[in-house]
């Protein structure tokens, strides 16, 4: 199973973790893991190559994770366009979990 931690500071979304894999299908025709792989590469890239925020990207092969914090002291717009950018993965992410329940995993966390 993978498990999705959005860290929170409040209301505010700072970061994600992912790890695990989905165990939906086999390596390389596991849907749900190309699901979520694809939704976490379109939020960085938004946030650090479209946006410029330079928000902290770990990839650890050993337990397959990923995990991503935003930096403080953003300003006004790029704070909302980042809030925007995490809710929305958060509601898909949300949206797979519902779908396959047994392969994802969606929490939040202090």
């Amino acid at each position: 199973m993978t498990t999705v931690s959005f860290h929170m500071e409040g209301d505010r979304i700072v970061g994600f973790t992912v790890k695990g894999h989905s165990g939906y299908a086999e390596a390389g025709s596991d849907i749900v893991c190309a699901a979520i792989t694809s939704a976490i590469r379109l939020t960085e890239c938004a946030i650090n190559d479209v946006l410029g925020l330079g928000a902290s990207v770990k990839v650890r092969e050993a337990d397959a994770s990923i995990s991503l914090r935003i930096p403080g002291g953003l300003s006004e717009t790029g704070e909302s366009t980042c809030q925007t950018l995490l809710t929305a993965l958060m509601v898909h992410l949300t949206s797979l979990h519902e779908e396959y329940p047994e392969n994802i995993l969606v929490l939040e966390a202090d």
